[in-house]
């Protein structure tokens, strides 16, 4: 186990990790409690989701780097601080321009914080399997977050109105970051440049992305606001190229960007966020405004899911170590298409309980995959890279959730009508998950020489530990 000594870092990654997933979620429920309290319109309720998921984005790569080149506790705190002040910000706000203003900045403090945390608590862990064991809890506390975010926010929204969603973060946030700077241990750079243009580059080509994607569905593609933005995107993408190439020290090594497991790991976090973003989205509609439940009944509704996602999180780090990494990923979307299915059929009809059955092992698969993808993806790179390559693959998240929301929120409300809109957008997610599986197949399982990885082909081994006993069958390493 991790000693007395190392397990505060541990302990506010995991909540950092809860607070930043929680919150890309929380909000879903208060949106009818906000348009009546603040006037808001519909583009502004949506954005009071997307502002956050689009800052968390755009600076997660730039965050990432940061935490390795100057001390991931400076920045974790940073972050911290951040996140709280504009929490309490967004808890004040009397208009819907302000609240969103805020949640542009909430989403920066979380970019900054995410990749830090995971950095703190592996940091001092030199044990493989520990290392292990750490990134699951870490990842599994985000997991949790990302489902609880509706329950959650019904029962706050019920008890004390939608500006306490916001301040549980400044209660909990303040008292991290006195904790966090009187103990955590300090922790110094790796005496790597920053990569300015490259972050730069970076941001910008995420942030038109991101913003096309959003705005689109309103405005059209032709409208002027959305050609600037894929314009923008465009030049941050060609601007990164060119930075990565030219720099001494680019945001991940260039060879990571070569490995099959890493972008395979990415593409896969990028599709499950596309579903699972997709599915509490147009979930919390059909719940709400076909179904008339208010925000606690309809945070009630995905308890099933949200309880199943703790349960895959404890079950991930055994069956990773019975089976290995990849067959766990594979499992998992398995489950989570044929569940996903399920829920597009049960979500036409009249009763509740079967749309909620089904729900439970789309919550288990996605506990399964989330640790999993994660920890598959810290193999590529060594440990002091970990922050960037937990801020890469994180981005890689955001952006399906953007690109889900942005598909999904159209088929919800054009044409189609709610329920069978909702029913075609799960079948979509269905349908990423599907690609994600295959993914897996291609990239990620070791092939049918042997059931143990070659040391040529390294997808469950570790940068760290390429020796015999790490080849041997059922160790968990990397």
């Amino acid at each position: 186990m991790v000693r007395l000594g190392k397990r505060l870092p541990v302990w506010l990654g995991v909540t950092a990790a809860f607070m930043v997933f929680v919150d890309s979620t929380i909000v879903n429920v208060a949106l009818p409690q906000l348009q009546v309290d603040l006037g808001a319109s519909r583009s502004e309720l949506e954005w009071v989701i997307n502002a956050y998921t689009l800052t968390f984005a755009a600076m997660m790569l730039g965050a990432g780097a940061a935490a390795d080149a100057i001390g991931a506790k400076r920045v974790f705190l940073l972050g911290l601080t951040v996140f709280t002040v504009t929490s309490l910000g967004c808890a004040l706000s009397g208009t819907a321009m302000a609240l969103n203003l805020w949640r542009l900045f909430q989403g920066a403090g979380a970019a900054l914080m995410l990749p830090s945390a995971l950095s703190l608590a592996t940091r001092n862990v030199s044990d493989e399997r520990e290392r292990h064991r750490v990134v699951g809890l870490w990842a599994a506390a985000g997991g949790i977050g990302l489902a609880a975010g509706p329950l959650l926010g019904g029962l706050l929204v019920r008890a004390a109105g939608w500006p306490s969603v916001f301040w549980i973060n400044v209660v909990v946030g303040v008292a991290a970051v006195a904790v966090g700077a009187a103990a955590l241990p300090a922790t110094a750079g790796h005496e790597r440049r920053l990569d300015v243009a490259g972050q730069t580059a970076a941001t910008a080509a995420i942030a038109g992305l991101v913003f096309a994607l959003i705005e689109a569905p309103v405005r059209g593609w032709s409208d002027p606001a959305v050609l600037a933005a894929v314009g923008i995107m465009v030049l941050g993408v060609a601007g990164f190229v060119v930075a990565e190439r030219r720099t001494e020290s680019p945001l991940l090594p260039a060879g990571v960007y070569r490995d099959r497991t890493f972008l395979g790991s990415g593409a896969q976090g990028a599709l499950f966020n596309f579903a699972f973003y997709g599915l509490l989205f147009a979930l919390s509609l059909l719940l709400q405004q076909q179904r008339g439940l208010d925000a606690l009944g309809a945070g009630l509704s995905f308890l099933p899911l949200t309880g199943m996602v703790a349960v895959g999180n404890l079950s991930a780090p055994r069956l990773a170590a019975r089976i290995g990494r990849p067959r766990v990923l594979l499992a998992g979307q398995v489950l989570l298409t044929l569940s996903l299915a399920a829920v597009a059929f049960t979500g036409g009809l009249a009763v509740s309980w079967p749309l909620l059955l089904a729900l439970a092992p789309a919550g288990f698969s996605s506990g399964l995959l989330v640790p999993t993808m994660t920890s598959q993806t810290l193999t590529t790179v060594e440990t002091a890279l970990h922050g960037a390559a937990s801020a890469a693959f994180n981005t890689s998240r955001q952006l399906g959730a953007a690109v889900g929301v942005a598909t999904f929120g159209p088929l919800l409300g054009i044409g189609l009508g709610l329920r069978d809109g909702f029913t075609v957008c799960i079948l979509l997610a269905a349908a990423g998950t599907v690609v994600a599986g295959v993914l897996t197949v291609l990239t990620q399982l070791p092939s049918r020489s042997g059931d143990a990885p070659s040391a040529a082909s390294p997808q469950d081994q570790s940068p760290q530990d390429l020796s015999p006993k790490s080849l041997e069958p059922g160790r968990v390493v990397g």
